[in-house]
């Protein structure tokens, strides 16, 4: 340990980290999916609803009144950028089913912990109350509502 305290997440963000575990979830039951040999496209149905419902959703919240508060020059959101729209081309690839979910596994996973470590801890320090409570406002910490149609990875 270096002895430095970990940065407590601001109220304001709190609800774009909690959609940030239901992403993780995402890739879990992706590699679950895998591990119970599901066919992919079981796995895909569910994942473009997801993206749908919420990863697309989450992306556009971000863009539009988190990332802004670093600007569009700034590295570390024109990082984010390209991963979401990397993302969002993954997620709409039909070609190749098992690879394509594969990829949002790892892509997506990876994302979330630049967000949680690296950027959000950046636009935290610069924030001022005003920008985090004009995120509070348009994101409300929301239920997660689950899509119960398909649970592959509660298969035995």
């Amino acid at each position: 340990m270096n002895g430095t305290k970990p940065l407590k997440r601001h109220f304001s963000l709190q609800p774009l980290s909690r959609d940030h575990h239901h992403s993780l979830l995402l890739c879990w039951k992706i590699r679950i999916g895998f591990l119970k040999r599901v066919e992919p496209v079981r796995i895909k149905r569910y994942s473009d609803w997801f993206y749908k419902n919420h990863v697309k959703p989450h992306f556009l919240i971000e863009e539009e009144y988190v990332f802004p508060i670093l600007g569009k020059a700034h590295v570390l959101i024109k990082r984010a950028i390209k991963e979401h729209r990397r993302l969002s081309r993954l997620f709409s690839d039909n070609t190749d089913l098992g690879k394509s979910l594969s990829l949002i596994e790892e892509e997506l996973e990876n994302h979330i912990r630049f967000e949680e470590r690296v950027l959000f801890k950046e636009i935290q320090k610069v924030a001022n109350e005003s920008e985090l409570n004009q995120i509070n406002e348009i994101h409300k910490d929301e239920k997660f509502v689950e899509n119960n149609k398909d649970v592959f990875w509660n298969e035995v």
